[in-house]
């Protein structure tokens, strides 16, 4: 009875993956433990680190089975070449270096995320027949006695891969332009690349930043402990009152079939999803920073009220900042950012402008799309000011079109990021000739949230339907069937979802003002509150949790 309870705690399973995820018992209770045993030997960098190294190890093996495995080769071939790069007396044998590095972790990337995306793609585009084993990837699960990821359609890639072979490539990347020393230490190197609060969904992580606070003497001042404390509480609050239960009270329902609902309804759903998706991924972040402070880490803040952007840019400095900037620092500024364009641009576009050609199953695209080229050349060659707006807006397009695939292997998310891409692109002209462009009184930038929100909205159509045929119902729905006399029906009828959404609209939208004061009452006032704080917490949290523990929307990226 024993020795199979232990199993259990012990050994991955996988029809129980979601048992070490932040909102679940099972992972505070693993916490507990953790930092009971943390508390003994936090003095020690040496063991510390060690020590917090293995426990991640643990706790992605907890999540994803044999998969360390890959994390650990990951980590293998950035801590060597790292180090090769950094002692390279010859620029070629560091270019050759970061080269490789780049190719391994994004070999790896498209290997075991996209392999069935990318086959399916050439079966439709040339009506091939080609049938993909992955059989490192069925040798992983094998293992674990997993027996769907034989299904293509039902693949679900290694927990966190986009994260960290992220991480690791820009550590490669760093070293090579001088901004950063190798780590030696490879153990130390391990910790930064898996440490667990942050590796299966970010933020991602810079080595610069962290790297640093390995070689640190722990630190946590009382402000810092209350601090903590309201980011964990925060997050918690966030994922399961507010995103998990929008989704089973009423998201889930209509996105599973749309022509079910009403167009209202299914504006409705879109509407709470773009609400969902932000309190259930930032909820994540929220309580990793937490963790992470807890132990004497910093992570860097990964949301700043997204919803409050006034156009599709600064939406873009508000979601996700550590991929943000991640795709500025290491994809859009090399390939020319706002100066110029390059030949990886040309070669990008093209290829992109190809594979929309060949699944769009319409050859004249082709020849609109070369019509395009000839025009956008022939402005470029005459007009200097012309062709470094088109370099430019090259690259972002090429930077969303990227960050879309990034987030799944879908051409819904293509389409996601090229809407986003598209987004940046018309309010970069647009704000050269608006007239609103200038004035901040209230009422105008009401209306350039709620046109930014709207927008952004619109987008996540894409990003949550499970494919083209779901999107295109739903918007079907919402042109054609809107129904505005069912309105007061649908309200009455789901009037918890309705009224939890308007909180949490209300609640993002307060000023920071207000929300910065609540959150230094809470980290100033007495341990007794924050006990209270966390029981009352705790208690509306395991009311809210509707059909048991729910996985994080960002867990599949």
């Amino acid at each position: 009875m024993i020795s199979e309870y232990l199993k259990k705690i012990l050994l991955f399973d996988s029809n129980d993956y979601l048992q070490l995820f932040f909102n679940s018992l099972y992972f505070w209770m693993f916490f507990g433990i953790v930092m009971g045993i943390y508390s003994i030997i936090y003095r020690k960098k040496g063991a510390r680190n060690i020590y917090l190294f293995l426990i991640s190890l643990f706790f992605y093996y907890k999540i994803s089975g044999y998969f360390f495995i890959l994390l650990l080769f990951s980590t293998f071939v950035d801590y060597f070449l790292g180090i090769g790069i950094y002692h390279s007396k010859k620029q070629i044998h560091k270019t050759i270096q970061v080269v490789l590095s780049i190719s391994i972790n994004l070999l790896v990337l498209v290997y075991f995320k996209y392999a069935y995306f990318f086959t399916d793609s050439f079966n439709a585009a040339f009506g091939t027949g080609m049938d993909l084993s992955n059989h490192l990837g069925h040798w992983f699960y094998g293992i674990n006695d997993y027996a769907y990821p034989h299904d293509p359609a039902r693949w679900l890639p290694p927990i966190g891969i986009s994260f960290f072979t992220f991480q690791t490539i820009s550590y490669s990347v760093d070293i090579y332009k001088g901004k950063l020393k190798p780590v030696y230490n490879i153990l130390d190197f391990g910790f930064y690349v898996s440490y667990f609060p942050q590796l299966v969904m970010g933020p991602i992580v810079r080595a610069s930043h962290f790297i640093p606070q390995l070689y640190q003497d722990y630190r946590l001042r009382p402000y810092e402990f209350g601090l903590a404390l309201y980011w964990i509480l925060k997050g918690l609050a966030k994922k399961v009152i507010l995103a998990d239960f929008l989704a089973y009270y009423f998201i889930d329902t209509v996105f599973s079939d749309p022509l079910r609902n009403t167009g209202f309804e299914n504006l409705m759903a879109v509407v709470g999803y773009s609400m969902q998706v932000y309190a259930d991924f930032s909820g994540y972040t929220d309580i990793a920073i937490g963790i992470a402070l807890l132990m004497g880490f910093r992570l860097n803040t990964n949301f700043n009220s997204p919803y409050k952007a006034k156009n599709v840019g600064e939406f873009w400095q508000r979601w996700h900042i550590s991929l943000s900037t991640w795709l500025k620092d290491y994809l859009y500024i090399p390939l020319g950012g706002n100066r110029t364009g390059s030949y990886a641009s040309y070669i990008l576009i093209a290829i992109i402008m190809a594979i929309i050609v060949l699944i769009s199953g319409y050859p004249p695209l082709a020849f609109y799309f070369l019509a395009l080229i000839v025009i956008l050349g022939v402005l470029g060659y005459f007009l200097p000011t012309v062709k470094k707006s088109i370099n430019t807006n090259i690259n972002l397009m090429i930077t969303m079109l990227l960050g879309g695939l990034w987030h799944g292997a879908s051409w819904n998310f293509v389409i996601w990021g090229g809407l986003n891409g598209l987004g940046l692109v018309v309010y970069k002209f647009w704000r050269k000739i608006s007239p609103w462009e200038r004035y901040n009184n209230w009422i105008t930038i009401a209306w350039k949230v709620l046109v930014t929100f709207t927008f952004i909205t619109f987008t996540r159509i894409f990003f949550r339907s499970e494919n083209i045929d779901i999107a295109k119902n739903m918007m079907y729905q919402i042109w054609n069937n809107f129904s505005p006399e069912v309105i007061p029906a649908v309200v009455s009828a789901n009037y918890p979802f309705f009224v939890t959404l308007l909180i949490g609209f209300i609640i993002h939208w307060l000023p920071d003002s207000i929300k910065d004061q609540f959150k230094r009452t809470f980290i100033r006032s007495h341990v007794l509150i924050k006990i209270l704080a966390c029981v009352i917490t705790v208690f509306v949290v395991y009311q809210y949790m509707k059909g048991g523990v729910r996985s994080f929307i960002y867990f599949q990226f």
